[in-house]
């Protein structure tokens, strides 16, 4: 595959030979605080669609609009649904047209689905193309590439800096939940929207940073190869991947309605600071489990069934507690329980699918995650306009993920399928698996550690998910799937 016309800069005289990460310097230090930027501005904006989503609310019951908590719902649960669909196609234009471009254009899109939706502000419909469909393809395509310019300014401290990109969306989630609602009370819903028109735009500046340092991929047929139906030979992987959409019909639920939910059975108190809650928890417990899941003999599908467990009795429990701070607690639980599902998914999928399969493994599975993140939220508003209550909404949003937690113990019912790479890394692998894990978490912290293996460079998919970024003179693709943290 060829790179953009934009990218042939970066080649070396030789452009076989791959130039080595700097691992530092004044450059290396400004495209990690660009790609800090990116995440933090998308997935922060996308995770405080709370705050959005009340404002949004009132204008359409102020217009009589019908359904109008469906509606609203929907926006939001389009954006992020849309965000996670196009992972995989990020992935293969990243490869094809360049990191820079890549960036560039999603940043474009992204600008524009906020400026086109602060001319639309009254109708909801438009807002499902320009805020849910338009901006969610521009964040896809922005995420991507901008985790994968890691891997060619860093390589002994990839680790280091994935975890500090990371945290953008955690750190944003936690900052702009008051400063957004301060502009939509002074400026009101379209000039917020104006305003983050201009605050996206500086993804563009920022796509000018990532200069690549290595060429493309050179094509082999492996590489070339656009599906690989292999991974869906795995039955492991089968299971998991049908397992893990499960849960996350309610996933969302919290981060869309919380603030609303707040406001219904906790007069005068403010529900934007459950969101701060649920970001900073969750911030920490992607540094925490990402770390655990590097520890020898872990089981990580185990730990990642527990954190199902824990997100959904927190989400039920939100419907019965009458303690305002009861419900503070609740949300750092899910925070945090949050952060070790999203940390521990691309090293499961290198676990279940081996290097090679686990760029598609992660894609695939992002995009089986962007309908239920899409549907679980539009369902819950669906129900409060028919109930006037999120009670029932909110306990139905923690079953799913109890379900799920359950359906994985099907994984240890069925026997493992061999991981056929080439010989040698087949090889590699043997020896290397049951020793370190094969991937970083899903666009965290926790570097899949080189300690001069072949395979040194590679970590895990942001979110919120995330792609794998290459060691230099690695022959395998650019680049795995994302969340922000979202998840997301």
């Amino acid at each position: 595959m060829t790179g953009a016309a934009g990218d042939a800069e970066a080649r070396s005289p030789d452009a076989a030979t791959p130039l080595t990460p700097p691992d530092g310097g004044v450059r290396a230090w400004m495209v990690l605080a660009a790609s800090f930027l990116c995440n933090g501005l998308l997935f922060g904006i996308i995770n405080t669609y709370g705050v959005i989503y009340v404002y949004l609310l009132k204008d359409l019951e102020d217009a009589k609009v019908s359904d109008a908590a469906s509606k609203a719902s929907l926006v939001g649960s389009l954006c992020i649904g849309t965000t996670f669909l196009v992972s995989p196609i990020a992935g293969v234009l990243t490869d094809r047209w360049g990191i820079r471009l890549t960036t560039a254009i999603g940043g474009v899109l992204a600008t524009a689905g906020m400026l086109l939706s602060s001319f639309v502000t009254d109708n909801v419909y438009a807002l499902y193309a320009t805020y849910g469909v338009l901006f969610g393809v521009g964040a896809s395509l922005t995420y991507t590439p901008s985790l994968v310019v890691l891997g060619h300014y860093f390589k002994r401290f990839l680790g280091v800096a994935n975890g500090l990109v990371a945290a953008g969306s955690s750190v944003f989630s936690v900052l702009l939940p008051y400063p957004l609602e301060w502009l939509l009370q002074r400026f009101g819903f379209s000039g917020s929207l104006l305003l983050l028109a201009a605050m996206m735009s500086l993804i563009i500046g920022c796509a000018m940073l990532f200069k690549p340092l290595m060429p493309p991929p050179r094509s082999t047929s492996s590489q070339t190869d656009l599906l690989n139906l292999n991974i869906w030979k795995r039955r492991k992987y089968v299971i998991w991947a049908l397992a893990i959409p499960t849960a996350l019909f309610g996933y969302f639920v919290p981060y869309v309605h919380m603030v609303k939910y707040v406001s219904t059975r906790f007069e005068g108190e403010d529900g934007k600071i459950l969101i701060l809650f649920i970001g900073l928890a969750s911030g920490v417990g992607r540094l925490v489990f990402g770390r655990i899941a590097d520890i020898p003999r872990v089981d990580r599908i185990l730990l990642q069934q527990i954190s199902f467990f824990c997100i959904g009795v927190a989400t039920m429990l939100l419907t019965v507690t009458d303690s305002f701070t009861v419900m503070k607690v609740l949300a750092l639980v899910m925070g945090l329980f949050d952060g070790c599902f999203i940390s521990l998914l691309g090293p499961i999928a290198f676990q279940l699918c081996g290097q090679r399969g686990a760029t598609q493994a992660i894609g695939c599975l992002l995009g089986l995650c962007s309908v239920p993140l899409t549907v679980g939220p539009f369902i819950a508003g669906l129900l409060f306009d028919h109930l006037g209550s999120y009670r029932l909404p909110f306990l139905l949003a923690g079953v799913p993920p109890v379900v799920c937690s359950v359906i994985m113990f099907a994984v240890r019912c069925v026997p493992d399928d061999p991981v056929k790479e080439d010989a040698a890394e087949d090889d590699l692998m043997v020896k290397s698996a049951p020793l370190e894990p094969l991937a970083d978490k899903f666009g965290n912290g926790a570097a899949f550690k080189s300690n001069g293996n072949a395979h040194g460079g590679h970590q895990g998919g942001h979110a919120n998910g995330g792609p794998a970024t290459p060691a230099p003179g690695d022959d395998s693709p650019v680049t795995d799937k994302l969340l922000s943290d979202h998840s997301s």
